[in-house]
């Protein structure tokens, strides 16, 4: 377990904690990590902030309610299980007093247990307790908060998930092989990618779009964006040009993913307060080593 620890929001009245579980060897393949955030807040008082583009969660919420939104929408109420597809936009959510279990799922888990394509639910968000897609898992909603401490809850949310793998559908190869590709900062092309996976370049859109929610030229783009933007996250310091993948020709170009992704500049995304996943980035690149999600190799 690894924990990060972040005080926020008006003087000490607000008080983050964001805590990582690795999963079983079982769910390797399929779930990137397991995580608690605990906002301690007065009544009437959150904190707020943006989450980058990443691949498909489920997240089970006891206390106030965030409001969430995903890419510069209306925030709305997030329901107690938030069930969210894959994402190239980034997520605005405000925090009360809560408690937060969630568990991320890479593209082989999607097609694993999610049975509707990550496309129907891309930069989009639903109620799992009420989507016929999540049924398997809501009952998770209620047993949380009864959990006599977190190591127990981290336990059963991993139990869960495994005891589901029986009846699951059988793995896709290709969906790891692209996974694979995806995550390898040499890839530079959808006509590289298609190459390494043996396919045509529309077998590869249809594969993408099934089991990652995009078209594969957005993908390699939005991987390209989140290596420069985990540089940052582990060293705010730096200085935007340093953080720069080598696949971009120059800043403008990176500017423009910047605000294509997060919806706001660089230099807007520096100034935030970022009082959840500041400090979370660094804890989740010790636990599970990346700092962001969408950078997670299939099977680390």
């Amino acid at each position: 377990m690894t924990d990060a620890m972040q005080p926020q929001g008006p003087g000490a009245d607000v008080r983050v904690t964001t805590r990582f579980f690795p999963v079983s060897e079982a769910l390797r393949p399929y779930a990137s990590i397991i995580y608690l955030t605990d906002v301690a807040a007065p009544p009437g008082v959150r904190v707020d902030d943006y989450l980058h583009p990443e691949w498909a969660n489920m997240r089970f919420i006891d206390g106030t309610a965030p409001l969430a939104a995903i890419g510069g929408g209306v925030p709305v109420p997030a329901p107690r299980f938030i069930a969210t597809g894959p994402t190239s936009k980034a997520s605005y959510f405000a925090a009360g007093a809560m408690r937060v279990w969630g568990i991320g799922l890479l593209p082989m888990g999607w097609a694993k247990y999610v049975p509707i394509s990550a496309e129907a639910l891309a930069d989009r968000f639903c109620d799992g307790e009420a989507h016929p897609a999540f049924a398997a898992f809501a009952p998770l909603a209620a047993r949380l908060p009864r959990a006599a401490d977190v190591e127990e809850a981290a336990r059963t949310i991993d139990a869960h998930f495994a005891a589901l793998l029986g009846a699951a559908p059988r793995d896709d190869p290709a969906i790891r092989a692209a996974h694979g590709a995806l995550v390898d900062e040499e890839l530079a092309s959808v006509a590289d990618l298609a190459a390494r996976l043996g396919l045509s370049a529309r077998s590869v859109e249809r594969l993408s779009r099934r089991a990652f929610g995009f078209p594969p030229k957005l993908l390699l783009r939005r991987q390209r964006f989140l290596r420069s933007l985990a540089r940052f996250m582990l060293d705010p310091t730096m200085a935007w040009i340093d953080t720069l993948d080598h696949h971009y020709h120059d800043q403008a170009q990176f500017t423009r993913d910047f605000q294509r992704f997060m919806g706001m500049s660089p230099r807007a995304y520096a100034a935030r307060p970022k009082p959840i996943l500041g400090a979370a980035a660094r804890a989740r690149a010790a636990a599970a080593g990346e700092a962001v999600q969408g950078l997670h190799r299939p099977g680390a």
